[in-house]
């Protein structure tokens, strides 16, 4: 086995074996995130603590790191340990699924949130439609340059291209912006892998690259805190618009100043807390929807002032 296989191994034998059986607790779930640089990773994290805490039941957090095999394999070690059920934001959507069928097949429901396992064996789906988020984003971001930049824009894209709902956001934002039939030039799409020092560096080349780029959309939190740091210290901040998904304290302060016009902000609390009560009532005999959308709200200038406390 490779020695960084063997490391995740241990870390969730760890993880489980120290919290998660043996408790007082009622039931024990496993939530399997993404990362916890993030603030959108840890408010899941936290939205499903506060539920659990209020089901009186146990809540085990597995940190992947950014590394999908990590997720597949903390997912092996709880069915091994017969937690309740599992909660999984994966990041590699296919990859995962023969772990979650597992699971299943161990009679451990999965709750996925925020990205789709398509045609997988997880029991819901929470989270946002990625797609049509996309879209929405990409019409409005169409409309500014009609009605603000008289038709015509050049625009760079930093994703993170390892990530399917991140690729599903950029899709979407391209077929509406594509069929608003308007002058806007796509120039390249940098990765910024899901982790805000490597997306600042990306965007920094990106606009080194593309002198000429007059907006910028970026797909995630880190993408966009990344681009937003970029923006600031290469001076761009007036010719540049950002636009993007994830509010953060810094993200707002753009807004603020009005170089960042438009920010899809997401639940992801609530796509925590409602997780666990998907899981409660699945342990209590109960059916779920196998879907369940969390609303999205586009964040600008106009609306930003209920969000600001969320983030002082």
């Amino acid at each position: 086995m490779r020695p960084f296989k063997l490391l995740f191994r241990c870390a969730a034998v760890i993880a489980i074996c120290s919290t998660a059986m043996g408790s007082a607790f009622a039931d024990t779930f496993a939530l399997v995130n993404i990362n916890q640089q993030a603030l959108f990773f840890n408010q899941i994290n936290e939205g499903a603590q506060k539920a659990a805490d209020a089901a009186g039941a146990k809540l085990v957090i597995f940190n992947a790191n950014n590394v999908p095999s990590a997720q597949n394999d903390a997912i092996e070690n709880y069915i091994t340990q017969k937690v309740d059920g599992i909660i999984l934001v994966a990041i590699d959507v296919n990859g995962v699924k023969p772990a979650i069928t597992a699971a299943k097949a161990a009679g451990i429901p999965v709750i996925a949130i925020d990205a789709q396992i398509p045609d997988g064996d997880n029991v819901a789906f929470i989270g946002v439609d990625n797609a049509k988020a996309g879209e929405d984003i990409g019409k409005f971001y169409a409309d500014y340059v009609k009605s603000e930049m008289g038709g015509t824009a050049k625009i760079g894209i930093v994703g993170a291209l390892n990530s399917y709902i991140q690729n599903q956001r950029l899709d979407g934002f391209k077929k509406a912006v594509t069929d608003s039939g308007l002058a806007i030039t796509f120039l390249d799409t940098v990765d910024g892998q899901n982790v805000q020092e490597t997306a600042m560096s990306a965007s920094e080349n990106l606009m080194t690259a593309n002198p000429d780029m007059t907006t910028l959309y970026a797909t995630g939190e880190p993408a966009l805190l990344g681009a937003v740091s970029a923006v600031t210290s290469q001076g761009r901040t007036g010719d540049v618009k950002v636009f993007g998904w994830d509010l953060t304290k810094q993200v707002i302060q753009g807004i603020d100043d009005g170089w960042v016009v438009a920010v899809v902000q997401q639940d992801p609390a609530g796509e925590g807390k409602a997780a666990v009560e998907a899981l409660t009532k699945l342990k209590k005999g109960e059916t779920v929807d196998p879907i369940i959308n969390i609303p999205v709200t586009i964040v600008t200038k106009e609306n930003v002032e209920q969000y600001r406390a969320m983030f002082q």
